[in-house]
């Protein structure tokens, strides 16, 4: 279905090419993840099958790719419409219409097909993505999620042969990525699409891939082959597969299920995790009292009650459309309550001047670019040095100091959607606030970038900020929360330490918490076969170890 012959890219800025020497077959049929750490070429080569690059993207293709019989050199994206469907990683970027089912039915419309055929494919596709009760609402009100599952559903009622999806579920919460997923999975056995798929979260779809394309790095060219044989040697990993490297299990379980099945002579014998202290009770930073917020009609949150302590890291989870960015942004002042008082350092946030506010709280939204309006990341730093009253080269250094490497002359839009995070972040931190706050913090992050951001996060805990951060990647708040608050339907219906509310929850439980409770990471696991065994195995010396989360972890945490 899909040829790559000595395929290569080469972009004209760039000292290294995106890709060389691709040379496989992708089978019809078959669910095909990519798997890379980021900067690998993940999204380049997604990109030379849908056309994107270089008509779009520009550079210098070399070999050639070729889909269901087509020249992607000589075919533009829009001749190959009616194959290949392409949802990128800004679900925004791909919207020309105001409504969700305006939206469904656009792509339709452009290939002519009948009335009665529409309408019946916007039916079926409201229905596989739970997408029915939103079908009248505006695109502009939905939360990143829902925007998530319009955009793959506009794809998808094209009915095209292959499906290219670069971080499909990167916004959505647990329950609605599994829905996903299984409606990916259903279009690969039931009507033989093949699906090519990159994804950052490999904990939630390595288990559906029929292979896995490895991108190991600059210089090494691309393998496809068995997930479990090319997951025992890949750079990025799912914690299910951590596991199974630190117990020696041969061959790799890719589910919860198969790990199960293999750890229950090790879950009879593990001693209980040693939890991590919890920050002494101090005065709040922030409160929400009886807090009640409306977006237009939508009652968004119903008498929340909040406080968020120094030194306390928070995980704000639920599923989309919870509530959850709206609460984050009546903490920051986007959003008047209707009822009930918020407090932030002192200060009543919607009626402070973002200039003084700044001082108190920051936040890090959803989508980084709301935050970034420069030519330049150099730019970028010396306003935000400004903004904050900040010593010049403050942010420079903090974005140094979280990912070196950006270079000073780079556009904030040129950047990867996790560089863009982390410009996002350093801005954020030059005014040293008090309160930060992050919206979906890791989307976009490979394994080792989201290890970068742990560090960083625990040392602004341990010198004394309050972080609450709104998120759907259970593995990183089972890692990093010490509390962890469940929204649903706008009221918290869960509050407590995190051990206690995930390991409560089959949905927001991580890999290893389901595999052998009540551990909550495969560090926890290393930490206790040592307890066991005084001398580690060099699996679980490597497991216990921060520094080996990644290559390249911060020389000097931010101050």
């Amino acid at each position: 279905m899909i040829t790559f012959e000595q395929v290569g890219v080469q972009y004209a800025d760039a000292s290294a090419p995106a890709l060389s020497g691709v040379e496989l077959t992708v089978p019809e049929g078959e669910l095909c993840l990519l798997v890379g750490p980021s900067g690998s070429g993940k999204s380049t080569l997604l990109g030379t099958v849908s056309g994107l690059v270089p008509h779009f993207t520009g550079g210098t293709l070399t070999g050639r790719v070729t889909v269901a019989g087509r020249d992607t050199r000589t075919h533009r994206p829009r001749d190959l419409a009616d194959v290949v469907g392409t949802v990128g990683q800004d679900p925004a970027a791909h919207f020309v219409t105001d409504t969700v089912e305006e939206e469904l039915a656009y792509g339709m419309e452009s290939m002519g097909l009948a009335p009665a055929v529409m309408r019946r494919r916007v039916e079926e596709t409201l229905d596989l993505l739970g997408l029915a009760e939103l079908r009248g609402r505006a695109l502009s009100s939905l939360s990143g999620g829902q925007r998530q599952r319009v955009a793959i559903g506009s794809v998808l009622t094209v009915h095209p042969q292959v499906l290219v999806l670069d971080e499909p579920t990167s916004a959505l919460d647990p329950g609605a990525a599994e829905e996903v997923l299984a409606v990916l999975q259903r279009l690969v056995h039931d009507l033989g699409t093949t699906v090519l798929l990159s994804e950052h979260r490999l904990e939630r779809v390595v288990q559906y891939a029929d292979q896995v394309l490895l991108l190991p790095g600059p210089g090494e060219p691309p393998v496809l082959g068995d997930p479990a044989a090319l997951m025992a040697r890949s750079p990025v990993r799912p914690p299910v597969v951590e596991l199974g490297l630190l117990a020696g299990w041969t061959p790799l379980p890719l589910t919860v299920r198969d790990a199960r099945r293999r750890a229950a002579p090790m879950r009879a014998q593990l001693p209980p995790p040693e939890r991590k202290l919890t920050p002494h009770p101090a005065e709040p930073v922030a409160t929400a009292t009886r807090l009640v917020v409306s977006r237009g009609p939508v009652p968004a949150l119903r008498g929340v009650e909040l406080a968020l302590a120094p030194g306390q890291i928070t995980a704000l989870m639920g599923r989309n459309g919870a509530g959850k960015s709206t609460l984050l942004g009546t903490l920051v002042g986007l959003h008047a309550p209707d009822s009930g008082t918020v407090r932030v350092d002192g200060r009543t946030p919607h009626r402070t001047r973002p200039k003084d506010l700044i001082r108190s709280v920051g936040l890090v939204p959803q989508d980084p670019r709301d935050l970034l309006y420069a030519e330049t990341v150099a730019a970028e730093c010396t306003a935000a040095d400004q903004d904050a009253g900040a010593a010049p080269g403050t942010c420079r250094a903090l974005l140094a100091t979280l990912l070196p490497g950006i270079a000073d002359d780079h556009h904030p839009r040129d950047l990867s959607e996790g560089q863009r995070l982390t410009l996002a972040l350093a801005v954020v931190l030059t005014a040293r606030p008090p309160l930060l706050l992050l919206d979906e913090p890791t989307r976009g992050l490979d394994y080792a970038a989201k290890a970068r951001l742990v560090t960083v996060l625990r040392d602004l805990a341990d010198r004394g900020h309050a972080v609450l951060l709104a998120t759907h990647d259970v593995e990183l708040a089972a890692e990093l929360a010490h509390r962890t608050a469940v929204l649903a339907e706008g009221e918290i219906v869960a509050d407590g330490p995190t051990p206690d509310v995930v390991l409560a929850s089959p949905t927001f439980a991580p890999q290893t918490a389901k595999i052998l409770p009540p551990h909550l990471t495969v560090p926890d696991v290393a930490a206790a076969l040592s307890r066991l065994s005084p001398t580690p195995t060099p699996a679980q010396a490597q497991a216990t170890d921060p520094a080996t989360a990644t290559a390249s972890g911060p020389a000097e945490p931010p101050r």
